[in-house]
């Protein structure tokens, strides 16, 4: 019997002692005669109707013939596994097709060098070392980048090129939000005044604004001797001269917004939101939050 889904071809004998060939259905477990093909005692006819029967299935569902099937998926396996057998390399390069893609809509084409591209790809798929990004490149997009032209390519990338990268970003970003940066977050990473004592270590200061999804727009190093409060003018007096930037709000924590911080900006005519822990806030603000109806999805 050949089964095609719930019907199949049976051969049913006869009292006569002749065969008839019915489709059959067992669906719910239970067996009903569809269609009685032919009915012979010749060996070669019941074979022919055995035949039309299938057919007689295969028109009805839409089936095909599972023989079929199964020879077409052993062809297509002898295909695939002679293939795999006679290539001899594959590179995993679809992250790379993809991000290139991106990297160019963004605008970075524009940035004649590939290192560049090379760098940000790995530093998205693969963060490492500069040995390891050389060491990734080679092994599965077949880049062969020298250790010493990446650590030559970054004093390029700070010296020449960081001012054109930072205003293709900024253009960007203005292009996704409609041609306006309404928001800009500013926080300060340092390793000055450390919290874990190590007073010796070098020391950075460094400001990062970003778009309101956290895309990174610009950045500023300082000197180490300022610490983080200190820091926080200089980059959104910077970023609106470079930028052209005129109505947005800036949004900080309050490590940035101390009383100096908050009367430049208050001076500058800057719109601000300070972060701040309702524990630290006098009892009369903390007494207005407690009165406030609160509804998940308002404010």
């Amino acid at each position: 019997m050949m089964y095609f889904c719930d019907m199949f071809v049976r051969k049913k004998k006869n009292r006569s002692r002749t065969t008839s060939a019915v489709i059959t259905d067992k669906s719910g477990g239970r067996f009903r005669e569809l269609q009685t093909i032919g009915v012979s005692s010749d060996e070669k006819e019941i074979s022919d109707f055995y035949q039309q029967g299938k057919k007689w299935i295969s028109h009805h569902r839409g089936d095909r013939d599972m023989f079929a099937i199964m020879e077409k998926e052993r062809e297509e396996k002898e295909v695939t596994e002679h293939l795999l057998n006679t290539v001899e390399n594959i590179l995993l390069n679809g992250i790379q097709l993809i991000l290139n893609q991106v990297s160019n809509l963004i605008g970075f084409a524009a940035i004649e060098d590939d290192i560049l591209k090379h760098l940000v790809i790995s530093r998205l798929c693969q963060p490492t070392g500069k040995s390891g990004t050389m060491d990734y490149l080679k092994s599965y997009f077949d880049e062969d980048i020298k250790l010493h032209k990446i650590y030559r390519y970054l004093d390029r990338l700070y010296n020449t090129q960081q001012e054109s990268i930072q205003q293709i970003s900024l253009a960007h970003t203005r292009k996704i939000l409609g041609g306006k940066i309404s928001l800009l977050f500013c926080d300060v990473t340092t390793r000055i005044f450390s919290k874990d004592g190590k007073h010796a270590q070098l020391q950075v200061v460094l400001g990062l604004p970003v778009s309101r999804d956290g895309y990174p727009l610009s950045y500023s190093l300082f000197n180490g001797s300022q610490c983080e409060g200190k820091t926080m003018i200089p980059v959104v007096e910077d970023f609106v001269r470079r930028f052209n930037l005129d109505d947005f709000v800036i949004v900080a924590d309050s490590g940035l917004m101390n009383k100096i911080n908050i009367s430049l900006l208050e001076f500058g005519r800057y719109k601000y939101i300070i972060g701040a822990r309702i524990k630290n806030e006098t009892e009369e603000i903390k007494q207005w939050i407690r009165s406030l109806d609160n509804e998940t999805g308002k404010i």
